[in-house]
């Protein structure tokens, strides 16, 4: 046999079978079930061929299902977050930055598997997709039982758990990104301790009127806070309604002076401004919620000027009739993350005093 004529064979079988393979990838991919998943947080569900998928930004997303089987692949599309990948409460695989990927889980014991999905990394303007778990046909979907009472956290960096892992003060970007984990704030850990739904919806650098050093004026939390991907073509648009709201704003607000150019000519002109929008805030979530329970959240560690001014909040608020509202103090804090942000023994404390407040007031689930 002629051996050009041998080596165009060789290369005609090889291409064929790389087809064949391809194909047979797909096609096992393609053809595993999908399993039924319960969220938390805000995310915006897509329905393409009737198979939902679930685009995120804000922090504190997660996914979860179980089943009965030996394996699960999880189908990813985000190039932007540090993911936890938790399988029956074990410590998580962490997956940085994915892409758009299949994730498989293999050789599992057999019978029943809880898995879990979570967004660790805050990303105030890159989004992420999660498209689904999947099994075999020979698996076996489990109905999740869903948990009865629902928490949602609002606030800035420190409910973001901004750099959080750090073992120091000073850092670059990439370390504040790589330190920071929404899933170890003391948000996160109380809703966990009453097997709560929860949402963690937050923001480094923003505040109620005023962002940190009066940065980007032209938005504020307040101003973000309606939409589901930080993109006013993505209003916020959900059933949920918690037992209880957890609001820590304020710190950015109070952070630094006042710069010359900033709208407020004075500190108490700036108190003030920060006074009325945060009560108008409450009384709309009021409007939405109306059978919730609201915390505010105090956690200045270097003076009163912040919970001096929560304190006037909720005066005004219960002007207004509000009765369903309560101050929670928490200080002091070692602050040794980057920036001085709050450390993991600082939520730890943070979730233990949080925790203890809604145990003593079971009022606060009604």
């Amino acid at each position: 046999m002629n051996s050009a004529f041998f080596k165009r064979v060789v290369m005609i079988i090889v291409f064929a079978l790389a087809i064949f393979s391809t194909c047979a990838f797909s096609f096992n991919i393609e053809n595993k079930k999908p399993l039924p998943i319960h969220y938390g947080g805000r995310v915006v569900v897509n329905k393409l061929d009737h198979m939902p998928t679930y685009t995120y930004l804000w922090p504190g997303v997660y996914f979860e299902t179980a089943f009965i089987g030996t394996e699960v692949d999880l189908k990813l599309n985000d190039s932007n977050n540090i993911l936890n990948i938790i399988i029956d409460g074990k410590a998580p695989i962490v997956l940085v930055k994915p892409g758009k990927t299949t994730y498989s889980i293999k050789n599992l014991t057999k019978g029943k598997h809880h898995i879990r999905l979570e967004k660790r990394t805050e990303t105030q303007y890159g989004t992420g997709t999660f498209e689904g778990f999947f099994v075999s046909d020979t698996s076996q979907a489990i109905a999740l039982e869903i948990p009865k009472h629902s928490i949602e956290f609002i606030g800035d960096s420190a409910v973001v758990g901004y750099s959080i892992r750090s073992p120091k003060r000073e850092c670059n970007e990439e370390e504040i990104f790589s330190f920071t984990d929404t899933q170890m704030t003391y948000a996160a850990l109380t809703a966990k301790a009453f097997n709560a739904d929860y949402q963690i919806n937050a923001l480094s650098g923003f505040g109620v009127v005023r962002n940190y050093n009066g940065g980007t004026p032209e938005q504020t939390f307040l101003s973000l806070y309606p939409y589901a991907l930080n993109d006013k073509d993505a209003p916020y648009q959900s059933s949920w309604s918690p037992n209880i709201i957890v609001i820590g704003l304020g710190g950015n607000d109070f952070a630094t002076p006042l710069n010359p150019g900033e709208k407020w000519k004075t500190r108490e002109a700036l108190q003030d401004d920060y006074v009325e929008n945060y009560k108008n805030f409450v009384l709309g979530l009021r409007k939405k919620h109306p059978e919730t329970h609201f915390i505010l959240l105090s956690y200045d560690p270097v003076n009163t000027e912040l919970e001096s001014q929560i304190v006037r909040v909720i005066e005004k608020l219960k002007q207004k009739g509000e009765s369903m509202i309560e101050l929670i103090s928490v200080k002091p804090m070692e602050l040794s993350a980057c920036q001085w942000h709050p450390s993991i023994t600082d939520h730890k404390n943070a979730a233990e005093i949080v925790i203890n407040y809604i145990k003593a007031n079971p009022r606060l689930w009604n």
